[in-house]
């Protein structure tokens, strides 16, 4: 099913793009709104006990607007469902997400259109004048707009966190903006990702590799060691704890770069996947990439085991500890043989083994240079994305 949720504060134009959407898409539309005020009209009990809130410009209880939604959804079949002013809160949005498993679906995805404040007041007033809604007044369009800001505008990054968020501009004519939703949802539809996994040992390569694939295929790069490195950089309180198993050259618990790979996501929605350098280090970490993987609706496809041999990885490492490219951790012989026992015995172990099970791994020598590497990780990679 393709479940859309249109958001967007009062004005924003969400009635006239519906009937647009629900039309092209044939899907039910329930709009919160235009149901409570026929409930209003037929002098129902529903309606008696909302007509008093709406007329503030309140928000109707989540229990009634559950009741309304609920006999909605079951009554018809279509090939999916619009909601219209629906959800307006963070706990209506799990309500959704409670009503949907009820159909063995979920949200697809929610579209947001963005209209100025003083555009929005300008319609409403317009819009009071030949409608005759008792909510079209300016004291109410002003909470009403302040409701949304305070209640409503968090569902942004709620849906942004799940990487179902989809801003849209709202000012032009019907048919531009139809045109921009239009195009929205059929590049969403069409999306795949490809994510790729690039694992060795320390020295084997990864990061360069990781950064060539993303380069010619449009990949997120997504190091969570580099990422980390910048929250020390900055002297964040995120840094400042990662620091402290990073000189080490321990792992960072596994909170610290589920944050980091979550907003990297969130801010890349348009790229043609991700490629992961420096994540998963174990096997928790694996089923973990799973898990924030899904939540877009994807997986990893490959997982590349760079391989090179341990004296190669220690001039390497050495080396780069003269460079402006330096780590903290390639400093001490110590700490790169510690990082180096630990791949052998944890991370080769978990991690290469998991993808193995899978038939998802690509073994890779990492021995000789970055260009005859990489042409060899090509001839795999350039068939898979582009079959």
């Amino acid at each position: 099913m393709l479940n859309i949720a249109l958001f967007g504060p009062p004005g924003a134009g969400k009635g006239t793009q519906s009937k647009y959407l629900i039309e092209k898409y044939n899907l039910t539309y329930i709009s919160t709104g235009d149901i409570l005020r026929k409930e209003i009209a037929e002098e129902s009990e529903l309606g008696r006990r909302a007509k008093d809130v709406i007329a503030a410009g309140g928000l109707v209880s989540d229990d009634l607007i559950v009741q309304i939604i609920e006999k909605r959804i079951t009554s018809e079949n279509k090939d999916g469902i619009l909601f219209d002013g629906f959800p307006r809160t963070i706990v209506q949005a799990y309500i959704l997400d409670g009503l949907l498993l009820k159909l063995n679906t979920s949200l697809s995805f929610m579209l947001s259109l963005d209209v100025p404040k003083e555009e929005l007041i300008t319609r409403l007033v317009e819009r009071g004048k030949s409608s005759g809604r008792s909510d079209d007044n300016l004291e109410v369009i002003q909470k009403r707009l302040k409701e949304y800001e305070e209640k409503t505008m968090p569902l942004i990054d709620f849906y942004k966190d799940r990487g179902k968020y989809i801003a849209i501009n709202g000012i032009g004519s019907i048919a531009d903006i139809t045109d921009r939703l239009n195009n929205a949802i059929e590049k969403t539809l069409k999306r795949s990702y490809f994510n790729i996994v690039v694992t060795g040992k320390p020295g084997a390569g990864r990061g360069t590799q990781a950064k060539k694939l993303a380069e010619k295929y449009n990949l997120a790069y997504i190091s969570t060691g580099k990422m980390m490195r910048l929250e020390i950089e900055a002297g964040t309180e995120l840094g400042l704890k990662c620091k402290e198993f990073m000189d080490k050259g321990d792992l960072v618990p596994d909170e610290y770069p589920i944050r980091i790979i979550e907003k990297a996501i969130r801010d890349n929605p348009q790229v043609n996947g991700y490629v992961f350098k420096g994540f998963p280090r174990t096997l928790v970490q694996a089923y973990i990439l799973d898990g924030l993987l899904k939540k877009i609706n994807s997986g990893v496809d490959i997982a590349i085991e760079l391989d090179a041999s341990t004296l190669t990885a220690i001039k390497r490492l050495s080396q780069r500890s003269k460079t402006i490219k330096a780590r903290s951790y390639d400093m001490s012989t110590d700490v790169i043989i510690h990082r180096l026992e630990e791949w052998k015995h944890t991370i080769k172990k978990d991690v290469a083994s998991f993808y193995s099970n899978k038939n998802k791994i690509l073994k890779i020598d990492g021995s000789g240079d970055d260009d005859t590497v990489f042409a060899e990780i090509d001839k795999t990679i350039s068939t898979l994305i582009n079959p």
